[in-house]
């Protein structure tokens, strides 16, 4: 009988080991991956997300794991929006987003211990209703948008302020469940 395979999280971020476990997956390790998160020049939000998942993956690779990692981006267009680390950022996001669409891509990628890449990418289309200055401040005083893709956390508060999602709704929060199963799947893991 063959060992079942085990995984390494590279991420920092507590949401996405939440959503792990819902697949019933324990990360042996959870390693956040140090890499430069800048984009390239004119580089397209579809492509920054999947290339900074592989080299989050790539980054924390293991000899005797396997390593999932991700990297969730919210865009306006061909513009990527920043993650929010102070509030003027997380007010002009909002202010952005207010009765608009955007797109949240979520890029996964699990470095099998051989060196073999696979990734998959959600693409989840949300548009915010029209925000009113006193909405975005209470938002902000909040708290929930420091360290968020776009100034946001769609599973928090903003999620009332949120007029249609279409599309993966763990994409947004940081790990789409149908794309992560599929992958690991692929890779021999056991799911129900």
């Amino acid at each position: 009988m063959s060992t079942p395979p085990s995984l390494v999280l590279a991420s920092a971020s507590p949401r996405r080991r939440e959503l792990l476990a819902r697949l019933g997956i324990e990360p042996a390790q959870v390693v956040p991956a140090d890499i430069d998160e800048t984009p390239l020049p004119r580089e397209i939000p579809r492509n920054y997300a999947v290339r900074v998942a592989r080299e989050k993956a790539v980054a924390a690779a293991s000899s005797d794991h396997h390593v999932l990692a991700g990297d969730t981006v919210v865009a306006l267009g061909r513009r990527i929006l920043p993650k929010a680390d102070d509030e003027a950022t997380a007010r002009r996001c909002l202010e952005l987003l207010s009765g608009r669409r955007h797109r949240v891509l979520s890029a996964i990628a699990l470095r099998s211990p051989d060196g073999t890449l696979r990734e998959r990418l959600s693409e989840t289309v949300v548009r915010f209703k029209n925000l009113s200055a006193a909405e975005i401040d209470a938002y902000i005083e909040g708290g929930e948008w420091h360290g968020k893709a776009g100034g946001y956390a769609i599973q928090g508060s903003a999620e009332g302020l949120i007029a249609w999602i279409g599309g993966s709704h763990s994409g947004v929060v940081g790990l789409p469940l149908f794309e992560t199963r599929a992958l690991l799947k692929s890779a021999g893991f056991a799911l129900g």
